[in-house]
């Protein structure tokens, strides 16, 4: 027969077996739903301003006082690094509130939880998605929090316990309160004004409480939850520990070979491979500089020295083709290279000297053919217009040479493939700050609208940020001798053509849009510089609306 203690050992068994909480410190028990709080004041029915910079100084706040004093954080570059990000991009949203510069902020507040979490981490993008995972894992940590005793007595003492402690001290109040009132005139119209203000602010809330305003709440609890609650995840700070900055020699596969045949020369076999892979990539880098000099020595001929477009060229074919094809080259000639000097014939030194310096005029050729680009790109915007694919173009170009630079240090110091990916995701992450940096509608609007430019697309202007209406406002006068005035349809195809007459109406609806607009929407919360000064420079000083 089943004894009852093991009956009872049975019924036991799954709440020994029922997930533990992770531990948390009182500073996070209490700035879980404070930051909730804060996420839902900040940023419910708001445009994106002053408040995400406000809310990642939040969680870089708490995450800095939870740290203890001799934690590895505050040894780690990376730590240090993200936390500077985080800081610039914060203030470049106040500044100007860009959509690069959110992005920069949002990036650089991931990347700092993910130091945070890891700090021995050094990919860039191994950061951001220990952040991310570890954000998951946070909200179910946390359902234990939410459990419920279920009966029995130390339920029922510790529910006893709270009621003496709160109810006590509220019964006390309540009664000295009443006692007051009744002795002090003074006192009891003040109490009465108090309670007035309540119960108006608690009519306020109840009123403006709504499913989607409760499902917004609980976004900002997850997300705070994620931000504040650290779960440790290592995996991959395992994955990265396999890869080193260097390539290292490797046993060939056919070592079982020799093994197996003692008559088998396994050296000469290996010396015979990598002697075949030699000759390949040595045919492949000097047929393709072949090819590529050809390339340069015309684009050279043709661009590097005095370009004018003839009349009836098809300047923006000319560019937009000839850019995505010349990126996609250049791209793959990285792979190329880096596909040859992957493993051990990086260690063939009868013939490592000869591929290097192939592989170099190769690299070198590229380079050219990216200048090439960067004035294809150039004469675009010479001739036609600024915009944001020219601007992205001339970044990606950057990053480009910036990898080339990397593909150089991998044929002379044998770095490996993880060190190049590792230096050009820090380049692209400074490519971000930097772009956050730029105030790009105001230069793109002060570009376009110059007087030797004869044609405009008034659409593309009339779409950006209002922070660039001050320059569309003080250049209006150039729209008179321009000759043809575009606007894209909604649709995105097609474009309607506009006289200088009907682009002026435009450009008035325009500022009396935003006249009308930015009074009602405008809030503390969403406030930036860059639209404060140019509402200011237009209309004069707006009154800030507070968030209901």
């Amino acid at each position: 027969m089943t004894s009852f203690a093991s009956l009872a050992g049975a019924v036991s068994e799954p709440r020994a077996h029922r997930a533990q909480p992770i531990p948390l410190s009182i500073l996070q028990k209490l700035m879980v739903p404070l930051g909730a709080i804060a996420f839902d004041v900040l940023f419910w029915n708001q445009e994106v301003g002053v408040n995400l910079a406000l809310y990642s100084l939040f969680v870089v706040v708490v995450t800095l006082l939870g740290l203890p004093r001799h934690a590895p954080q505050w040894k780690s570059a990376g730590f240090w690094t993200m936390l500077l990000g985080t800081l610039l991009s914060s203030g470049l949203v106040v500044w100007l509130g860009s959509g690069a510069a959110r992005l920069a902020c949002v990036v650089s507040l991931g990347l700092f939880l993910g130091y945070r979490n890891q700090p021995l981490l050094r990919q860039v993008a191994y950061a951001l998605l220990t952040a991310l995972a570890s954000a998951t894992l946070a909200l179910p940590a946390l359902l234990p929090y939410l459990h419920l005793p279920v009966g029995g007595s130390a339920g029922w003492a510790r529910a006893r316990f709270y009621s003496r402690i709160l109810l006590l001290p509220l019964v006390t109040l309540g009664v000295f309160h009443v006692l007051f009132s009744l002795g002090s005139p003074q006192y009891a119209e003040l109490g009465h004004r108090l309670f007035g203000a309540l119960e108006e602010w608690l009519g306020q809330v109840l009123a403006g409480i709504s499913v989607p305003h409760l499902l917004f709440f609980l976004v900002g609890f997850v997300l705070t939850a994620g931000a504040i609650v650290i779960v440790p995840y290592h995996y991959f700070l395992d994955q990265e520990s396999r890869f080193g900055e260097f390539v290292r020699r490797q046993r060939d596969r056919v070592a079982s070979l020799a093994v197996r045949r003692p008559d088998f020369s396994f050296k000469k076999f290996r010396t015979l491979d990598l002697r075949k892979e030699y000759l390949a990539a040595l045919a492949v880098f000097g047929l393709v500089n072949v090819l590529l000099l050809v390339v340069n020595a015309l684009d050279v001929n043709l661009l590097w020295f005095g370009f004018t477009p003839r009349p009836g060229f098809d300047l923006t074919q000319f560019v937009h083709e000839g850019t995505y094809v010349l990126i996609l080259s250049i791209l793959v000639a990285m792979g190329i290279v880096l596909w040859f000097f992957r493993r051990n014939l990086n260690f063939y030194q009868q013939g490592l000297p000869a591929l290097r310096w192939g592989a170099t005029i190769w690299v070198v050729q590229n380079v050219v053919l990216v200048i090439s680009v960067g004035l294809r790109n150039y004469y675009y915007i010479l001739h036609t217009e600024l915009a944001y694919k020219r601007i992205g173009v001339y970044g990606f170009l950057l990053l480009t040479l910036f990898g080339l630079g990397t593909v150089l240090l991998k044929i002379w110091q044998r770095r490996s493939a993880f060190s190049l990916v590792r230096l050009n995701a820090w380049a692209v992450y400074a490519l971000v700050l930097g772009l956050a940096a730029g105030n790009w509608e105001v230069w793109i609007t002060r570009y376009n609208l110059q007087p030797r430019f004869k044609e405009v697309n008034l659409g593309f202007l009339l779409d950006m940020p209002e922070r660039m209406l001050p320059e569309l406002a003080a250049r209006e006068a150039v729209l008179d001798g321009m000759t043809r005035i575009v606007v894209i349809n909604d649709s995105g195809y097609g474009e309607t053509q506009f006289t200088p007459a009907e682009a002026h109406r435009l450009v008035k609806q325009r500022l009396q849009r935003w006249k009308e607009a930015y009074p009602r929407y405008h809030t503390w919360q969403s406030w930036t510089y860059a639209e404060a000064q140019a509402y200011e420079e237009l209309y004069g000083q707006p009154q800030t609306k507070v968030a209901p």
